[in-house]
């Protein structure tokens, strides 16, 4: 269902002047016509007149009540939901064990131009949850290829 943005503007109160227009109830409608073809130039629909009331100050304590008349304009908003086309993307395509264990080990991670061997534990205050995870899938390749690159925990004697 398409939704739409509106507009209200003021009805004009008096003619205008206008090449062959005579009289005043010609150029009130003339007025009009101007106004309605300048919104439709713009997008705008028109969908009807209303007279509405409006709340006005009159003197210092009191209020009174105007009657507004008012011409209501629609159009079709712009990036609507309903014109959203999604592009799909294709479906992931299953990788077998034996393809993930194929694949090149990731590089031992860099800090400050110093590379750090990875010790298999993840880092649970690093803001980089991807590349932690990336490590430990790296140390996992290289346990499975039979590439122990950790060195050998020294037990304490007791």
């Amino acid at each position: 269902m398409p939704r739409f943005e509106y507009k209200v503007v003021p009805a004009p109160t008096k003619g205008r002047k206008g090449k062959g227009v005579r009289g005043a109830e010609a150029r009130f409608a003339y007025a009009v016509q101007e106004l309605m073809n300048a919104m439709a130039g713009y997008g705008w629909e028109y969908q009807r007149a209303e007279t509405l009331p409006s709340l006005e100050r009159a003197g210092l304590a009191s209020s009174t009540t105007e009657w507004r008349n008012v011409l209501i304009f629609r159009r079709p908003r712009e990036g609507d939901a309903a014109e959203f086309q999604p592009e799909l993307l294709p479906a992931p395509s299953e990788m077998t064990d034996a393809e993930a264990l194929q694949m090149p080990a990731e590089e031992d991670a860099v800090v400050g131009g110093t590379p750090v061997p990875d010790n298999g534990v993840e880092d649970t205050q690093s803001t980089s949850g991807i590349g932690s995870s990336l490590s430990i899938l790296a140390h996992a390749r290289s346990l499975a290829r039979g590439k122990d690159t950790d060195p050998p925990v020294k037990k304490s004697d007791d």
